[in-house]
């Protein structure tokens, strides 16, 4: 493998299932029937990308207080109640209460139906797990607990296709909650949307901002050896096609601000980086902002956002698309295309390399728009297909919110500009997308990602506590 994708903490599950235990000796042949199901769960969920602590089969409350206190203590991501057959509420509520962690709720009787001629009370109540979902719920509701559930059966693939949902969203919330975000530099000057209240991220999500400064990566990069350079280049000429504008100088910069980058990453244990400098008359800081690119491109392919124009919630929103498993390419509106109904978006300097519809490739450019410096830039085209946007929104009271938008990429004429670029369908006017686009409160930035994920997004923002808005 090429690039190392970034370790991350595993993600996080609690199970636990459960009955009413008054039915056990009424019903003798009942209690096995609903755990055999319960492990037949548990396995799925051992098969997820995910550490799962399975707190057993509850009957009472009491048992259920149990349960409460070994998932608290396993500082889960997400908590699933499967819901086997009808259960009180008092059994489940002090699991939701003490945990402090989202819950959904599950209810999936054995078979698609009964067989009415030949049940009797006991068989019946192995398919009345949907009795008590409207009770929990309404317990939920009372207690100022969100409530979410899935009501199917057993070996129903759509059902757990919905289960598999909200196991990706809990992926989103165990990056943001232990995500360590670097901030090197500083706010592009006059973007206003851009500029956030660095107390907003450990409020939200749990994550930490590690403000950085240009002197640290300075210090990493001068430290480079020669032969680190090299071994960097030859990384970049596999990964990359190399256009004939590239300069050797600038390639070879290009290489060692990436050898320093990584370990800037590796010794703050970053998970995102976004950055902006300046410049001024060549200088050496200006240099190194010009030479992030190639770096910056790496490290997203690996799963750590490295980013632009100090953009932080959108490298928070980049690294939501990227666990996931949907890439998330940094974007922003280029042009519209009347025509043909396309929004045209992109943006130059870093982008995600899972993405592209091609080997991507190196392009030396002689100016930055709207920035100082100059020297190598990484270009593709975005692949053909089913895409979402993700932005990281921000509303007057300081609330964040995701909002997400479902489109497709597809062929035409693209800029050759050293820009990672796209034509996005959106299935109606694109003027009028723009403006409800811009409504939203996102701002001019966000993730670009593979493949229609806004039920995805949506359930993480859910678990998050955040708001969610769809374009």
């Amino acid at each position: 493998m090429l690039l190392e994708p970034q370790p991350r903490r595993k993600t996080r599950i609690g199970l636990v299932a459960g009955g009413l235990g008054t039915y056990w000796p009424q019903f003798p042949a009942l209690l096995p029937q609903l755990q055999e199901s319960a492990r037949y769960v548990s396995a799925r969920f051992q098969e997820m990308d995910a550490e799962v602590t399975d707190a057993g089969f509850v009957s009472d409350a009491q048992e259920g207080a149990i349960a409460a206190e070994k998932l608290r203590q396993a500082d889960c991501d997400l908590i699933v109640m499967f819901l086997a057959t009808y259960l009180t509420a008092s059994m489940v509520l002090p699991i939701a209460q003490r945990s402090n962690t989202p819950i959904l709720v599950i209810d999936l009787q054995p078979t698609e139906k009964m067989d009415h001629a030949s049940f009797d009370t006991g068989a019946w109540l192995a398919y009345c797990g949907q009795c008590p979902v409207p009770e929990v719920g309404n317990t939920f509701r009372r207690a100022g607990i969100p409530f979410r559930s899935v009501s199917g059966w057993l070996r129903q693939e759509s059902a757990w296709e919905r289960i598999g949902t909200w196991i990706r969203a809990a992926h989103v919330r165990a990056a943001l909650r232990h995500a360590r975000h670097g901030l090197m530099g500083h706010v592009y000057p006059g973007m206003l949307d851009v500029s956030t209240d660095l107390t907003l991220l450990p409020v939200t999500f749990g994550s930490h901002v590690e403000v950085l400064e240009f002197d640290d990566l300075r210090e990493r990069v001068l430290a480079v050896s020669p032969s680190q350079v090299t071994e960097r280049m030859e990384l970049a000429r596999k990964i990359f096609t190399l256009d004939d504008t590239v300069q050797q100088d600038d390639f070879a910069w290009g290489a060692q601000v990436s050898v320093g980058l990584d370990q800037l990453v590796e010794d703050f244990a970053l998970d995102s980086i976004a950055y902006y400098h300046r410049g001024l008359a060549g200088e050496q800081h200006e240099r190194l902002g010009a030479g992030m690119i190639l770096g910056a491109s790496l490290l997203t392919a690996r799963g750590i956002p490295t980013t632009g124009e100090y953009e932080l919630r959108t490298t928070v929103a980049q690294l939501a698309t990227q666990v996931v498993g949907a890439g998330g390419s940094f974007c922003e509106i280029q042009a519209l295309n009347f025509e043909d109904q396309v929004v045209e978006m992109g943006h130059d300097g870093p982008a995600h390399l899972a993405v592209s519809a091609r080997d991507p490739l190196l392009r030396g450019l002689g100016v930055y728009h709207g920035k100082r410096g100059w020297g190598v830039s990484v270009e593709f085209d975005v692949r053909e297909g089913p895409v979402t946007l993700l932005g990281l929104g921000q509303d007057r009271d300081g609330s964040l919110m995701f909002v997400a938008s479902e489109g497709t990429v597809v062929p035409g004429p693209l800029l050759a500009i050293g820009n990672t670029t796209s034509r996005v369908s959106f299935g109606r006017d694109p003027g009028e997308w723009v403006d409800e686009w811009s409504a939203s409160g996102v701002g001019h930035h966000w993730s670009l990602s593979l493949g229609h994920r806004a039920a995805d997004y949506r359930a993480a923002a859910s678990l998050l506590g955040i708001g969610f808005i769809s374009v």
